[in-house]
């Protein structure tokens, strides 16, 4: 048996993508791509985006939260899953458990957007909620496993998350195999961690970026620095990115990743009109934090064929950002 500092390091091989993307065939959508020529010249790129928020739950969770359902042994399983969530990670696992006939349990902070809390109850799951800090979730998330018994799915410190979500690179570089550069959200690292994973196993030379909020950019801080940064006490409207990085997601990165850059919050505002505008896309904000990077020149991609991973589409209709 490994030590538990391995264990706590250990990702996923590229083969363990693969036999994930077989093991969830059945229970998620291939997302098509889409791009626009007057984004294109906006951002001074080529840029093709892998449309998730058209996804089961609307967000590439369902990938992870999937795989990470449907790898556990039936006595296993049969305990029921927990996990804490902003949102779309919740929404994912309560959909992979009704899928299996299993409990679920969702912790969330209490200033979620209800979008995301109805869509977790939409299928099936207990919410718990939680303040809104890392501290809580964790804590509330620890008392519920103890009174249920059930088993921890943790957002994105788990292989098998981490696998899961690496299938949609794997269908974006088969869709766009001319691309030289992936982007993706990162607020824990499962999404960026296995989209670089995924895209080494295939191409070993393609770049691979992280896109953050400059006001929650512990990920972005602790890469340049070479070790893991707290997440601060942020507010930023990419709820989803508000967590901090594992030393699992965290050493993945730092092996796979070129970079990571941040953004303004008027920035994902603006990327976000600009992707409903010209791609019709419901994306929610942190979908467009990457497009944002791409914008204000924190990431130097101008000219490159770039793919973006869109990861999530639930927001709330009566609150968007650009309303007054």
């Amino acid at each position: 048996m490994a030590p538990p500092e391995q264990d706590a390091l250990r990702v996923p091989e590229p083969a363990a993508i693969e036999r994930a993307r077989a093991r969830i065939a059945p229970h998620v959508l291939r997302t098509p791509i889409v791009a626009s020529t007057a984004l294109d010249a906006i951002a001074g790129a080529t840029l093709v985006f892998k449309c998730e928020n058209l996804q089961r739950v609307g967000a590439f969770k369902a990938r992870g939260a999937c795989n990470a359902v449907f790898s556990l042994d039936d006595a296993t399983a049969a305990r029921g899953v927990v996990t804490h969530s902003s949102g779309n990670h919740g929404a994912a696992l309560a959909y992979a458990a009704q899928r299996r006939g299993i409990p679920a349990h969702v912790v969330m902070p209490d200033n979620s957007p209800r979008a995301k809390q109805d869509n977790v109850r939409r299928y099936g799951a207990t919410v718990h909620f939680c303040d809104a800090n890392v501290a809580a979730r964790e804590a509330v998330c620890a008392d519920v496993v103890a009174r249920t018994a059930g088993v921890l799915i943790h957002p994105f410190d788990n292989e098998h998350v981490i696998a899961g979500q690496g299938t949609a690179a794997l269908e974006l570089l088969e869709d766009a195999p001319e691309l030289d550069a992936l982007v993706t959200p990162v607020g824990g690292g499962g999404l960026l961690s296995g989209t670089a994973i995924a895209a080494h196993g295939v191409r070993r030379g393609i770049k691979v970026y992280g896109a953050e909020p400059a006001e929650a950019g512990d990920a972005a801080a602790g890469f340049h620095a070479g070790r893991m940064m707290p997440p601060p006490v942020t507010r930023t409207i990419a709820d989803g990115l508000r967590s901090g990085t594992s030393p699992r997601t965290f050493a993945a990165m730092r092996a796979h990743v070129s970079d990571i850059a941040t953004c303004s919050e008027a920035g994902i505002v603006r990327a976000m009109r600009l992707m409903w505008e010209h791609l019709k896309l419901t994306a929610e904000p942190s979908s467009a934090v990457p497009l944002a990077c791409l914008l204000e020149g924190t990431l130097a991609l101008r000219g490159a064929r770039v793919g973006v991973i869109v990861t999530g589409g639930n927001v709330d209709l009566d609150r968007l950002p650009w309303q007054t």
